[in-house]
C-alpha cells in the first residue's frame, strides 16, 4: 500500500468537502489567538530577532508578525513560529501530542504579505494544515515522542507545507511533491528542551520555515519518490514503528475541532495538575503547613517535566512541581507565574521541592483521550485535600468559550503593550 497516497487521496477529499461554518469559526478562534501569543512572543524575543535579521527593513520586506522588523519571507516565517511556541500558550491537539498554530499558521501570515489570498481560503489552509498535522501525528504516537521525537517539529513541517499548498490551490502533483519534500525535512528532538535551553519554540520556526520552503519547491511540481511516507526508508518507518493507518479514513469532523486551547502558560502536559491545585487553593489556610504534594499522573507527562531544579523560565513552564506549586502559592499560572521574580521566589522554591510526581497506570492507560492528573495535598498535621482533573480547561471537551478566548488575546495584546493593535485585529477579524 502506497502511504503517500493514501493520505494525499484523503486530504485532498477532505479538502473538498464542504466545511460548516461551525468548523470556519473555530479556524478563525485559532487564528485570533495565535495573533495573541504570537504578538506576546515577539515582544519577548525582539532583542534576538533583531540580532539575526536586523533592525527596521535591513533584510527584506516580509513584516514578522508582532514587531517593526521586515525580512525575507523564510526568516519571517521561522520567528513567527519561534515567537508563537516562546509563551507556551499555543494551541495544540493531545491526540496527535502536538502544537499547532505556530507552526501551521505562521508559514501562511508571512505569504499573505506577498501572495493575494482571499480570508476563507486563508482559514482553509489552516484547517487543512492542522488536519494533515494532527493525522500523522496519530499515525506515529506514541512510539514517535517515546524516541524522543518533537512532534510540533517534524509533523508541524508537513501541517505547515500542506497548509501553504492548500492556500495556493496546488493541484495533486504539486501536492505531492510538497509533500516530499516537508517529509525529509521535518525535523526535532525533544532534547532541545532539556536543562536551561531556551531553544524548544526553535523547532516551531524551522517546521513553520521549512514548510514554507517545501511549498515552494512543491510549486514546480518536482517529482519526488513514490512513498516518502510510507516506503522502506520512508518517514513513518523511520520516525515511528506499528504505523496507524486508520487516522487516514474519512472522518464526520475535522481534526481542528478537537484541539486544545491553553489558559495556562505552562506546557500541557502540566495543566491538569494545574487546575486541580488552583481547586485545592482555597483549602490551604497556610502554605507553610503544606507537609508534601503528591501528583499521580500518566507517563508520557512525566519525562522532562517532574523535575524540581528550576533553571530558567523555559525550565519552569516546563516543570509540573513548579506549575503547582507557584499556582497554590499565587493562586493564578499566567505569563507572570513564570517570570524571573517569581521564579526565584523563595516561597514557590520551597513548595516546589515538596512536589513528587508518580505514574498512575490507570491514566497511563486513558492517554491520549484523557490527560488526567490527581493531585494530594498533605499537611503537617496529617489533614489532607485531593482533586482529580480529567479534562484541563480549553480541551475539547471543557473548551475555553469565546468571550474567553478574546479575554486571552486582549490580555496578551495588554501584556506587550499593543492594545491599540489588538483592537484593530479584532475589529477586522470579528466582523
Amino acid at each position: 500500500m502506497n502511504v503517500t497516497d493514501l493520505m494525499l487521496d484523503y486530504i485532498i477529499k477532505k479538502s473538498n468537502n464542504d466545511i460548516s461554518d461551525e468548523v470556519y469559526l473555530k479556524s478563525k478562534y485559532c487564528l485570533i489567538d495565535y495573533l495573541g501569543v504570537t504578538y506576546a512572543g515577539a515582544k519577548e524575543n525582539i532583542d534576538t530577532i533583531e540580532k539575526v535579521c536586523g533592525q527596521k527593513r535591513a533584510s527584506g520586506d516580509i513584516n514578522i508578525c508582532g514587531t517593526d522588523v521586515s525580512t525575507d519571507m523564510l526568516r519571517a516565517a521561522f520567528f513567527n513560529g519561534y515567537n508563537a511556541h516562546t509563551m507556551e500558550l499555543d494551541d495544540g491537539s493531545r491526540f496527535g501530542m502536538i502544537h499547532l498554530g505556530a507552526a501551521v499558521i505562521s508559514p501562511l501570515v508571512a505569504m499573505i504579505q506577498k501572495e493575494n489570498i482571499d480570508y476563507k481560503n486563508f482559514l482553509k489552509a489552516i484547517i487543512m494544515g492542522y488536519e494533515m498535522a494532527v493525522r500523522c501525528s496519530i499515525a506515529m504516537q506514541p512510539e514517535h515522542k517515546k524516541r524522543g521525537f518533537h512532534t510540533s517539529g517534524t509533523c508541524g513541517t508537513l501541517g505547515a507545507a500542506v497548509a501553504v499548498a492548500v492556500a495556493m490551490g496546488y493541484n495533486r502533483e504539486q501536492l505531492k511533491s510538497t509533500i516530499s519534500a516537508a517529509a525529509t525535512g521535518a525535523a526535532g528532538a525533544l532534547e532541545i528542551q532539556e536543562n536551561s535551553s531556551l531553544l524548544k519554540p526553535y523547532n516551531l520556526g524551522h517546521a513553520a520555515m521549512s514548510g514554507l520552503m517545501a511549498a515552494e519547491m512543491g510549486k514546480a511540481s518536482i517529482s519526488g519518490p513514490d512513498d516518502i511516507l510510507g516506503g522502506k526508508r520512508g518517514v513513518f518507518r523511520l520516525l515511528g514503528k506499528d504505523i496507524n493507518l486508520d487516522c487516514f479514513k474519512e472522518t464526520d469532523y475535522f481534526e481542528i475541532g478537537r484541539i486544545y486551547v491553553k489558559p495556562y502558560a505552562a506546557c500541557r502536559h502540566c495543566h491538569t495538575a494545574i487546575e486541580a491545585a488552583l481547586r485545592l487553593r482555597n483549602g490551604i489556610k497556610n502554605t507553610k503547613d503544606i507537609k508534601e504534594i503528591n501528583v499521580y499522573t500518566y507517563k508520557l507527562a512525566i519525562l522532562g517535566h517532574d523535575h524540581k531544579e528550576i533553571q530558567g523560565k523555559s525550565s519552569a513552564k516546563l516543570s509540573i512541581p513548579y506549575s503547582v506549586a507557584s499556582s497554590i502559592i499565587l493562586g493564578k499560572s499566567d505569563i507572570t507565574a513564570f517570570e524571573e521574580n517569581n521564579i526565584q521566589n523563595g516561597d514557590i522554591l520551597e513548595l516546589t521541592n515538596k512536589v513528587n510526581v508518580f505514574e498512575n497506570e490507570e491514566y497511563t492507560k486513558e492517554t491520549s483521550n484523557k490527560r488526567i492528573s490527581k493531585v494530594e495535598v498533605v499537611m503537617k498535621n496529617g489533614e489532607r485535600f485531593c482533586k482529580e482533573i480529567k479534562y484541563a480547561k480549553g480541551d475539547p471537551e471543557n473548551p475555553m468559550s469565546h468571550r474567553e478566548i478574546i479575554d486571552k488575546f486582549n490580555y496578551m495584546m495588554k501584556w506587550c503593550g499593543k492594545e491599540d493593535k489588538g483592537n484593530v485585529i479584532l475589529n477586522k477579524l470579528e466582523r
